[in-house]
């Protein structure tokens, strides 16, 4: 019996994808629930499985764009030939992943590329889970299991109504001796990204303005309690929590960071869903922290925590990145000491964080060296003035330099 393998439906904004990558090669024996594709579209990535066991056979090469629903291989399940494994009583890396429902799907990849079964990796996630970073560490440990080499695969292709066209045979990417240059398309992920930053920066007029924090209080308060913080919460205390509740409160203050511009009318939001932004491998995703005004600093760094793990390994969702009112960024992690970053659209503010550096600066008329960080708000003039903006990025300065006000509301 032949299954077909198809696009599964994503959400209705989203039509077509890109078939980035085969976990498997054409003729292979496929095991149940193994990984066998990965599919970028405009605003997520994801991994397509094998419902039965079988002999798998490619209709589409990768690079080519294919719509929702599209056949792009089919599983003889009656062939399943040496799907058992090496014997009787010897599982397969697959066979032995499949089965657990904790491993994502970026460690089950690797399970098939290494022959390393994370049965035997010990775990450093939440509650002994294998992450990625566990089964990469073990593969450089250990010798990885040699795994079939896909031929070179094709570059992007057009579309027909009838279904997917195979694309042409594209050349290496690989520079030849003495070149000085390679060239490959964008992924969707990051045409979509270029296009909603060109767009912000186009239809909004967008001002940036600038203040500094002195984070001695905050680093005090996470060397005096991280311990009992972790032991309560299983969780580290971090910077963006307070800085998450730092904006609820500012955004409360200063309700005009909290709308968004809808042709001619204003939508004033009265939720504060905040998005963190999250550095990924195909590129940067903001998943929202639902109802930050309502969550403690350990729900906060949990949801954090979470989101960050699920964006990395590719199994963020549609309903994760969407109805966030405001976004913070922290290019402060990769050194940055000061930006002015870009709206993510619709939203009117983003506040971008910096690295901490000791600086010498005036306290009560003496100089002292003190953990400064630069702050910067972008913001929509159209609908923020100027004093709104400052206002806001000040009541963050204030909420920042003394957390007590966290507790009493001020």
């Amino acid at each position: 019996m032949a299954l077909a393998v198809k696009i599964p439906p994503m959400g209705e904004s989203i039509n077509s994808g890109v078939l980035a990558k085969w976990h498997v090669t054409d003729g292979a024996v496929v095991q149940k629930d193994q990984p066998l594709f990965e599919l970028e579209t405009d605003k997520i990535t994801v991994e397509g499985t094998a419902e039965a066991a079988g002999r798998i056979s490619l209709q589409v090469t990768a690079g080519t764009e294919v719509k929702i629903g599209a056949v792009v291989a089919t599983i003889d399940t009656a062939d399943v030939a040496g799907a058992a494994g090496p014997g009787p009583g010897s599982a397969s890396p697959v066979t032995t992943v499949a089965k657990s429902a904790e491993v994502s799907p970026a460690v089950r990849r690797l399970a098939v590329e290494t022959g390393i079964d994370p049965a035997t990796v010990s775990g450093s996630g939440k509650a002994g889970r294998v992450t990625k970073g566990d089964m990469l560490a073990s593969a450089t440990a250990k010798p990885a299991a040699p795994v079939a080499q896909p031929p070179d695969e094709p570059r992007r292709s057009s579309q027909s109504e009838g279904g997917p066209t195979p694309s042409p045979i594209a050349p290496s990417l690989s520079p030849a001796p003495g070149g000085r240059q390679t060239r490959k398309k964008l992924s969707p992920l990051r045409k979509r990204i270029a296009e909603r930053l060109v767009q912000a920066q186009h239809e909004a007029a967008m001002l940036t303005t600038f203040n500094e924090a002195d984070m001695s209080a905050v680093i005090g308060l996470r060397k005096k309690y991280q311990d009992d913080f972790v032991v309560k919460n299983g969780v580290k205390l971090g910077f963006m929590s307070f800085f998450a509740k730092a904006v609820v409160q500012a955004l409360q203050e200063v309700p005009a960071l909290n709308a968004q511009l809808a042709g001619e009318e204003i939508v004033q939001n009265h939720y504060y869903d905040i998005g963190v932004a999250v550095s990924t491998e195909k590129g940067l995703m903001v998943p929202v922290i639902r109802d930050c005004d309502q969550l403690g600093m350990a729900g906060i760094e949990k949801n954090i925590a979470n989101l960050a793990q699920r964006a990395r390994e590719g199994k963020i969702t549609l309903a994760d990145l969407e109805g966030g009112v405001f976004t913070i960024t922290n290019g402060g992690i990769f050194g940055s000491m000061l930006s002015t970053p870009i709206l993510n659209a619709p939203q009117c503010g983003i506040l971008g964080l910096h690295a901490i550096n000791d600086r010498p600066v005036a306290v009560n008329g003496q100089v002292v060296i003190r953990p400064m960080m630069y702050l910067a708000l972008s913001y929509d003039h159209r609908l923020v003035d100027g004093k709104d903006a400052v206002t806001f990025l000040l009541k963050v300065k204030q909420v920042i330099e003394d957390p007590t006000r966290l507790i009493l509301g001020l």
